[in-house]
């Protein structure tokens, strides 16, 4: 008795995981009816006929990846490089996902291998490796072209490595450290061009700070010269007008003509005692004379000089 009730319990478990179904999220299933397409199930809870409908595909609708595997490719130079990618790709038909093709990821996956080749054949190993993204883009517009009879959308293709043969990359890095020379040359060379640059630019504006300073003491001193210059002439003038105005007073006369008699006098002095032999004027005999030249010239100076 106890058999019997456990074969049923098993019996109408299995009925009950036949019969109800539940689709999860971003998930597609392809419910088939004796064989025959019945339809494609969205996300939901469904009821199945026991024993007549059955989920025949399950189908992801979230977007894949596809690891391409490591393949040699020959460029347009004839240059055998390695290289290797991901591919990214989505089902949005579960239908033809299913029945356009046994197995769409392989079948995609070769599809991205022949494209890839395809593409790098038309390049140049220079080219190859500057222009990743239209090998990129090419590959991607080609796949999905193919794929849309399967119901299947290429997102996206990264090439991850292109490796070249060694010989071919110890030409490169022979080639890289050249121009690193080249540059590090053509840095120094214009370090130098500014540096005797910068040095001319210096001396310039040296020599015109000097000649501007030269021209400045030059302007100084004949500001100075002419400033004494006319300070002694002032000074002169003031003194004419002083000795004028005492001229012009009473008693002016004989005291100017007494002052210029005794330098007059102290003048033969010095050069009585300086000198062993001395030639004199004739008239120096008659000393009344000279005082009569000397009160001459102080007569005719202009009377009231002073006003």
């Amino acid at each position: 008795m106890d058999n019997v009730i456990v074969v049923i319990f098993v019996l109408i478990v299995f009925i009950i995981r036949k019969t109800i179904i539940v689709v999860p999220e971003q998930s597609e299933y392809v419910k088939e009816r004796l064989g025959v397409l019945q339809g494609v199930l969205k996300p939901g809870f469904y009821f199945l006929i026991p024993f007549v409908d059955q989920i025949r595909y399950r189908q992801n609708l979230k977007e894949q990846t596809i690891d391409i595997d490591p393949q040699v490719c020959i460029t347009k130079d004839n240059v055998s490089v390695e290289v290797d990618g991901v591919l990214y790709m989505k089902v949005i038909d579960s239908e033809k996902a299913s029945y356009g093709i046994d197995n769409f990821m392989l079948a995609t996956s070769q599809l991205a291998q022949t494209t890839l080749r395809s593409e790098i054949g038309k390049l140049v190993l220079d080219n190859l490796l500057s222009e990743r993204e239209e090998i990129n883009s090419n590959v991607v517009s080609n796949i999905d072209r193919a794929t849309d009879p399967w119901g299947i959308k290429v997102t996206r293709y990264e090439i991850r490595n292109i490796t070249p043969p060694k010989q071919i990359l110890l030409a490169m890095e022979d080639q890289m450290k050249s121009e690193r020379e080249r540059r590090a040359e053509i840095t120094i060379s214009q370090g130098e061009k500014e540096s005797l640059v910068n040095k001319s630019m210096g001396e310039m504006q040296e020599s015109i700070n000097i000649s501007e300073g030269e021209k400045i003491r030059l302007v100084n001193e004949a500001t100075g010269r002419a400033k004494e210059i006319e300070l002694i002439a002032t000074a002169t003038a003031k003194g004419l007008h002083l000795v004028s105005e005492a001229i012009s007073k009473k008693g002016g006369k004989e005291a100017v003509s007494l002052q210029i008699t005794q330098e007059y006098l102290d003048a033969l002095g010095t050069i009585l005692k300086t000198s062993k032999t001395t030639v004199v004027p004739e008239n120096l005999a008659n000393i009344s004379g000279v005082f009569e030249g000397l009160s001459r010239i102080t007569t005719k100076l202009p009377q009231g000089a002073g006003e």
